[in-house]
């Protein structure tokens, strides 16, 4: 009777969802380790989570299918649900931890709006142009980080299932 709900179609969404997020993490892992960014912290961490995550969420939009549909939200689920850990971690308290979940879902939005036109017709330069507007990034080294980002890029379009 039980085992009705873990052959649901949302369980196999989530669980998809699930690899891929973690897929990002570590992706965006390797990336912070590299000379990329001016320092390691949350903030640059969440931006390059972000713009792995948009290039998932902008292949899977592409395919469009319901499933990739659902796989889309639970992503976007996953994603604020770590903000809303990670700031729990850091010490922001429950009376405030909305307006800052709120601040970083907005800025989250708003680069999936720059990225889907980068990614729609792309040039290096546009994508450098956006790099280089995001406060941790290095300014020295956002060439080499719009390329390895767009390799990255390039591998999820290849083969969005191999996580």
């Amino acid at each position: 009777m039980i085992l009705q709900y873990f052959k649901k179609k949302e369980n196999e969404y989530k669980i998809i969802a699930d690899k891929v997020y973690l897929s990002i993490l570590l992706k965006s892992k390797e990336i912070t380790k590299d000379d990329f960014l001016n320092e390691v912290n949350f903030d640059s961490s969440f931006e390059i989570i972000s713009i792995i995550l948009i290039f998932y969420l902008k292949i899977f939009k592409n395919i469009n299918t319901s499933k990739y549909k659902e796989i889309n939200n639970e992503l976007v689920n996953n994603l604020i649900n770590d903000l809303d850990k990670t700031l729990r971690e850091i010490g922001i308290g429950d009376m405030s931890i909305g307006k800052y979940v709120k601040k970083y879902v907005k800025k989250f939005y708003y680069r999936i709006k720059i990225i889907d036109q980068i990614l729609d017709n792309y040039e290096k330069d546009k994508f450098v142009e956006f790099l280089n507007s995001i406060k941790t990034v290095d300014n020295k080294n956002t060439g080499k980080l719009a390329t390895e980002l767009m390799i990255i890029y390039e591998k999820i379009k290849k083969n969005p299932e191999n996580i």
